[in-house]
């Protein structure tokens, strides 16, 4: 099954998910802010997409900014990295889809037209 994480107050969030549904792409959806990734699943989908660990952040944020985190994020291990996109759903960039073979950060219409025609395992 396929892992929706998304902020259901954001508006990109609401709509990658009717997206989804009007694809009839299958999934479920998780709340970022109510069950935050952790950082074994932080780490294993980052290593999966294949992206910049700093893709994973939420960068327009206001805990991003407010932590400063645009200068701070350079002088950080991964491990750090990680271990802070764990302690708050609202510093993970979203919504993020997680299929069997894929992560898609942010809303891409394009991506999700391509899992369209995908075979599903459910």
């Amino acid at each position: 099954m396929n892992l929706f994480l998304w902020y259901p107050k954001c508006s990109t969030c609401q709509k990658a998910y009717k997206e989804l549904q009007n694809l009839e792409i299958p999934f479920e959806a998780r709340d970022i802010k109510e069950q935050n990734p952790t950082k074994e699943e932080l780490k294993k989908w980052w290593k999966q997409s294949g992206l910049d660990l700093k893709k994973f952040f939420n960068t327009s944020g206001l805990l991003y900014k407010e932590q400063k985190l645009k200068d701070k994020l350079p002088n950080m291990t991964e491990e750090e990295q990680l271990e802070l996109l764990a302690s708050n759903g609202m510093l993970v960039k979203r919504p993020i889809l997680i299929t069997e073979n894929k992560v898609i950060i942010g809303y891409k219409k394009e991506e999700y037209n391509e899992k369209r025609n995908y075979n599903y395992s459910k």
